[in-house]
Formats: structure tokens, C-alpha cells, sequence
């Protein structure tokens, strides 16, 4: 079960999950969605086709969502009624799959009739055309970025992003409600979506969205995060930082490093994320331990390394020794 992996995608994303993606962040509404919705967005960037509206074809970017912004629509307006439903209909005839109108205005009925032919979708939005093809250049990176769900809990502890994993009933989750009850907040239980952001190259992890907030704690039940420890004890993503891989000891006995000196990885996503593995055993305190490790890596990223400091001192007292020998 360790390192099972669901449906790790980087494929392109359908028109609908734009759609839904922006329903709040872009203001989109769908007017006319049809088989369209079902259409891979095959180059993830808007295009406004003022050229093509002019009968000018050469380089159409058909691939691309076609924004219809104040100065498309002013112009197609301008036009004789036969002009402009051929040169709509034209855009369709080559290839484009989705029109959408910008500042809040209402799409002509011709456009939705020609549009329900070809098979296309027709969107709305509120936002002025400008603003919406900055922000929409943000909501299909993060469509377009790698993904996958993970069997692990994740929570936000000491600053930190970890993600516990392991086999079923060796604790993940009772660990993670240990650690939010010493101030950390959940991200997400059991099953934990992961996606690279595209910009900085990191990996974040947020909840499956029908299960954000819950938990399952075996013998108490479901539990709503939230209500039971208050609004902060809750994060809706946090970037990846550390592994935390529980294991039977009678798995890895012999097999770890005790000093510490191994620096594990975990490979996710095409990242390697530091990992440390913890034996699990009757009467070890994984939340303390769990909280330990999460210290100690932060005091590795501050150049601090406990094994160095006493390897450095052991080999000082050495040298005392043998001076005064």
C-alpha cells in the first residue's frame, strides 16, 4: 500500500473542468455547453480572434479558448447581419470549440444557434477581458500541471507540509490528529491530492474535494476537523515538504541508518521530496516522534546537522586525548 498512487495525470484538461475550475475565481457561467464541455483544451491559453473576425485566417489559433471581448463584439455588431453570422459560423468551420464573452454581455442568439450546430460551448463572464486572460492564464496552469492522489494523510505542522504514509491501520491518521491537537491543521486525510505548480516547480498537496475538512478515527468515527478543534486547525493546500513512511519493525529491522546519517527520498511527481522512515512498534509515540523529525529537517534546511556537530566533537575529544597522552 505504501507508495500506491492514483491516476498521476498530465494529460490536457476538458473545457468543463475550466469551466468549473473558473466558476468562481473567473466568474464563468456556461450558456450553452453541449459536447463541447467534453473537449480537451489541447493548447492551454486564450486567443482573441480580431483577425479572424475580419476574414482572416492565416494562423488562426483554433486550439486556444476564443475570447470575445467589447471591441469583437462592437465590431461583429458593425457588420450586415449576413456578414456577420458567416463570419461567425466561419470561426466554427475552422475548428474552434469555444467562444467567451467577457464584461458581463449577453451572447447574441445567433451566436448560440450557430455555436449549438457546430457543436461548440458558449461562456460568460463578468470580469473586464483584460483581467480575465491574466487570471485564466493562472487557472489552466494549475489544470494543466501534473497530478495524482496519494494513499496518505497530510497536515500542516511547524510550518511544515508532511505527508504521512503507510500501511492501513498503522496509525496515519491517528498521528495526524495528535499533531493538529499540538497546533498543526489538517490538509487532508486518508487520500491526498497532489499537483506540481508549474511555476515554482514545487509540489502542493490539498484534499479530494468531497472529503475536505473530515477525518476517520478508528473507534470514534468521522469527525469534522473544523468543528471539533476550531477554523485553524484546517489548511486547504500546503506545498510538499517531508515524507513521513510508517513501517512494521519487523520490515525494515536492520535496514536503518540509527545515527541518521542516510538521506532518504521519496520520488513523487517527478520531485525528490525528502523522507524519513519510521518503524511503528507498541509504545512508540509516533506523534512525538513524527514532531521531532519535522524539527530536525527544519533545522537541516537551516544548516544545522546534528550528526556533523557530533561527529565534529567526537573527533575534537579524540584529538584532545591523544595530545595529552
Amino acid at each position: 500500500m505504501v507508495g500506491a498512487i492514483q491516476d498521476g495525470r498530465s494529460e490536457p484538461f476538458t473545457l468543463g473542468e475550466f469551466a468549473e475550475a473558473g466558476r468562481d475565481r473567473l466568474s464563468l457561467r456556461v450558456v450553452l455547453g453541449g459536447r463541447g464541455l467534453g473537449r480537451k483544451v489541447l493548447e492551454p491559453m486564450t486567443n482573441r480572434p480580431g483577425l479572424a473576425l475580419t476574414g482572416f485566417y492565416g494562423h488562426f489559433a483554433w486550439r486556444r479558448l476564443q475570447v470575445i471581448g467589447k471591441a469583437e463584439h462592437a465590431y461583429l455588431t458593425s457588420l450586415e447581419p449576413a456578414v456577420r453570422v458567416e463570419r461567425v459560423r466561419s470561426l466554427f468551420s475552422r475548428r474552434a470549440y469555444c467562444l467567451i464573452y467577457t464584461c458581463g454581455m449577453t451572447v447574441p442568439p445567433e451566436v448560440l444557434e450557430i455555436a449549438g450546430e457546430a457543436g461548440a460551448s458558449v461562456l460568460v463572464t463578468d470580469r473586464l477581458t483584460r483581467e480575465f486572460m491574466h487570471e485564466s492564464a493562472f487557472v489552466m496552469a494549475e489544470l494543466a500541471s501534473p497530478r495524482a492522489k496519494i494513499y496518505g494523510t497530510m497536515v500542516d505542522f511547524a510550518g511544515l507540509g508532511i505527508l504521512i504514509e503507510g500501511d492501513p491501520g498503522l496509525g496515519k491518521s491517528e498521528t495526524a490528529l495528535g499533531l493538529i491537537k499540538r497546533g498543526g491543521a489538517l490538509i487532508a486525510d486518508d487520500l491526498t491530492h497532489l499537483r506540481k505548480d508549474v511555476a515554482s516547480g514545487a509540489i502542493v498537496g490539498s484534499a479530494v474535494e468531497v472529503a475536505r475538512d473530515y477525518m476517520e478515527i478508528r473507534g470514534v468515527g468521522i469527525i469534522h476537523v473544523p468543528s471539533v478543534f476550531g477554523v485553524m486547525s484546517v489548511v486547504r493546500e500546503k506545498r510538499l515538504d517531508l515524507v513521513i513512511t510508517l513501517k512494521r519493525l519487523k520490515e525494515v529491522e536492520g535496514e536503518l541508518d540509527r545515527a541518521g546519517g542516510e538521506r532518504r527520498m521519496r520520488r513523487l511527481l517527478g520531485n525528490d521530496v525528502p523522507q524519513v522512515v519510521l518503524p511503528v512498534s507498541e509504545g512508540r509515540d509516533l506523534v512525538t516522534l513524527v514532531e521531532t523529525a519535522a524539527q530536525q529537517h527544519k533545522l537541516r534546511l537551516a544548516g544545522h546537522d546534528a550528526m556533523q556537530r557530533l561527529d565534529e566533537r567526537l573527533c575534537a575529544n579524540a584529538i584532545a586525548k591523544m595530545k595529552t597522552t
